[in-house]
């Protein structure tokens, strides 16, 4: 596992999943955001999502964390019961790659990595 980046609270990132991010968020635009939450369903009753956002589209409630370069990571109060703490790693492995979630709060986890119990 790689070096985690970390704000002060929230999201651990991992410097991998970091250089994915940007040069994703780079493709787009310069200006979005990570939002990052959670939806029922997957194979373990919970799914975890990810996107980007416009900061516009931020809202009162919502948790902001921001990292270097200014790069921010949005969650819903909602979500953020369910997955604070969690870290967020790249793998570019041929079998499993992508991104990998190790959430804290996770009772039970599927095969997959993208759905959680809690």
């Amino acid at each position: 596992m790689t070096q985690a980046t970390q704000p002060k609270k929230g999201i651990l990132v991992t410097d991998t999943a970091m250089q994915h991010l940007r040069q994703l968020r780079a493709q787009q635009s310069a200006d979005l955001c990570l939002r990052v939450g959670v939806r029922g369903g997957g194979c373990s009753g919970m799914s975890y999502t990810m996107d980007f956002d416009s900061a516009d589209n931020i809202r009162d409630d919502d948790e902001v964390f921001a990292y270097e370069d200014g790069f921010r990571i949005i969650v819903d109060p909602k979500s953020l019961l369910y997955i604070y703490g969690m870290q967020l790693d790249y793998s570019t492995a041929l079998i499993g790659g992508g991104f990998q979630f190790s959430n804290p709060n996770a009772s039970q986890t599927c095969g997959c990595g993208k759905s959680f119990g809690v």
